[in-house]
């Protein structure tokens, strides 16, 4: 088969890599013989011969990393390290993906959004906004991850599932549904799949009965009615999600 495309002599230099402008060779969707796409290192960075993948804009594929299938990376972009971008992924806008993470499938990685370490976004999940996802994390079906959030660890986010704001989903937690958000005044709750994260605190609602139970806590709180309100909140969202 021919070639896709050919470096040119458009050259740029970024975190000690020498990144050259591609231009097309064939015509393929999207994409007409003739035009200027968006910077790799190597041949290595964007596949060659098979597939529709196409860098675009300002978008800078290097290192280790590669873009392959029907995948597009856009706009200004930056896929490095040994990370992958396969399928009908598209990774744009100022997002980053790098590290060993993977995007393919259906996903979309855009925004100030940044996928990194061993995550896997994948199926039709979106990752957009300032959300990060890292460590372990998986982030797949339908799930979306946006706003502030941040998934890390071995967290596994899928279904229709949606973490958004400023939440935080960590260590071994599974969402496969969205969350429930409950704000009082200045006191904020958010309760998904058994855990329910008060503040910075995160626990089972075994643990949290507990922790009420025997006042743990009770010194971060201003007021015996600031505890309190907390005990209300976590105790509707008990009854809420049925645990």
């Amino acid at each position: 088969m021919s070639k896709k495309y050919e470096l040119t002599s458009d050259k740029v230099a970024v975190m000690g890599h020498d990144l050259y402008r591609i231009r097309a060779l064939i015509d393929i969707p999207g994409v007409s013989v003739g035009d200027i796409g968006g910077y790799v290192e190597s041949e290595k960075n964007l596949a060659q011969v098979s597939g529709n993948a196409w860098v675009s804009g300002n978008a800078q594929v290097y290192g280790n990393a590669r873009v392959s299938g029907d995948a597009r990376v856009s706009g200004d972009a930056q896929v490095y390290g040994n990370a992958r971008v396969s399928g009908d992924a598209q990774v744009y806008g100022n997002a980053l993906v790098s590290g060993n993470a993977l995007v393919y499938g259906n996903a979309l990685v855009s925004g100030d959004a940044r996928v990194s370490g061993d995550a896997r976004v994948s199926g039709n999940a979106l990752v957009y906004g300032n959300a990060l996802v890292s460590g372990d994390a998986r982030v797949s079906g339908d799930a979306r991850v946006y706003g502030n959030a941040r998934v890390s660890g071995d967290a596994r986010v899928s279904g229709d599932a949606r973490v958004y704001g400023n939440a935080r989903v960590s260590g071994d937690a599974e969402l496969t549904t969205t969350p429930v958000h409950m704000s009082w005044g200045v006191y904020h709750l958010t309760a998904y799949c058994g855990f329910v994260q008060i503040g910075c605190k995160l626990h089972t609602h075994d643990e949290w009965m507990a922790i009420f139970s025997s006042g743990t806590y009770r010194d971060l709180c201003s007021s015996d009615a600031e505890y309190a309100a907390y005990g209300s909140m976590f105790e509707t969202a008990r009854l809420m999600l049925s645990v």
